[in-house]
């Protein structure tokens, strides 16, 4: 039997007692027969009404029913009318429903527009970090995208895959593993042959430009992240003894000046490193190469004014599109 005709028959029966009321002579009479013809209706009602109700909030049914029965039945026409109203309106109004939940969907193929690139394993770079750091996305795609990424400027690749170190899968950390281990291989192997070279020779000019590559290749095991804790405290004290070196034969490369700055910067000497910086602009080096640095060491001295005073200078120049967030922020405080 449907709601419909549960309702109808309910609606039927009410009216029927409440002419059965009416009709009687005798108060006690009267009573008596309208509650035996509201009884039935009040259970026809709940039974319509209960239909209504979705099957995760009918539970228990029986006691469900139970409350609709005796909301209707002991608050006469009142309790009627309002069970019926309460449920018209909890079936009828699209916002007192309860939002559906989503479903599981199983996770999509990469969008074609990831593939193509440049690379051997058919992805390109952009976008590769976000794709390998979703641990839910298939183990051979994270791959070919991390092979992807080994063609990648290794200050762009290194740290992914540093944190990729971490990762869940094996393979994923054997591999980033491997494209670290060969590329702190790599430089090295070049790190010893150029101190070789600096050993056997004697000519100063000679000796200043294998110092010059030599703080190059320390500062890059630096710059990639190839190194961690007190091998990277190493690594910056060598690049620092050797770019001394180098500017003890060559002192007009702006260059190496700037590099200088940035080791002194990194060890913590910032008046040092201050010098350094602005020996580098004297000498031509172009200002949107040596104002930011300028500005960090402001920043850590906290000296916020020439902070904003140096940025607010960069503000009308392009081709920094990496700095744009900082200067629009500093230009705005």
């Amino acid at each position: 039997m449907g709601r419909s005709t549960l309702a109808l028959m309910a609606i039927l029966s009410e009216l029927g007692a409440l002419s059965l009321f009416g009709a009687a002579a005798d108060p006690d009479h009267a009573l008596a027969s309208y509650l035996l013809a509201h009884a039935p209706a009040s259970l026809l009602l709940a039974l319509a009404v209960y239909t209504l109700i979705p099957l995760r909030q009918a539970r228990p049914r029986a006691s469900v029913l139970a409350l609709l029965f005796c909301g209707i039945f002991f608050v006469p026409v009142l309790g009627f009318v309002g069970v019926t109203a309460g449920a018209l309106l909890r079936h009828l109004l699209p916002r007192l429903r309860a939002p559906q939940r989503f479903s599981a969907v199983r996770l999509p193929e990469l969008d074609i527009h990831e593939s193509g690139g440049k690379s051997a394993a058919g992805f390109r770079q952009a976008g590769v970090r976000q794709f390998l750091k979703n641990e839910r996305a298939p183990v051979p795609q994270r791959l070919r995208a991390m092979v992807a990424l080994s063609h990648a400027p290794s200050r762009i690749g290194s740290p992914v895959l540093r944190e990729l170190l971490g990762d869940a899968e094996d393979d994923l950390r054997l591999l980033a593993y491997g494209l670290l281990d060969s590329r702190e291989k790599r430089l090295n192997a070049d790190i010893h042959a150029a101190r070789q070279r600096l050993a056997a020779s004697g000519d100063d000019d000679e000796r200043a430009v294998t110092a010059h590559q030599l703080a190059a290749l320390y500062w890059e095991l630096v710059y990639q992240g190839l190194v961690q804790g007190d091998l990277l405290d190493y690594a910056v004290g060598q690049a620092l003894a050797y770019t001394e070196i180098a500017l003890r034969g060559n002192d007009d490369d702006p260059a190496l000046h700037l590099q200088h700055g940035r080791l002194l910067q990194q060890l913590g000497r910032l008046d040092d490193a201050d010098r350094a910086y602005r020996r580098a602009r004297e000498l031509g080096l172009p200002a949107s190469r040596v104002v930011p640095y300028l500005a960090e060491l402001a920043f850590a001295r906290r000296d916020y004014a020439q902070v904003r005073r140096l940025l607010t200078a960069m503000n009308d120049w392009e081709g920094l599109s990496r700095l744009q967030p900082v200067l629009r922020f500093w230009g705005h405080t």
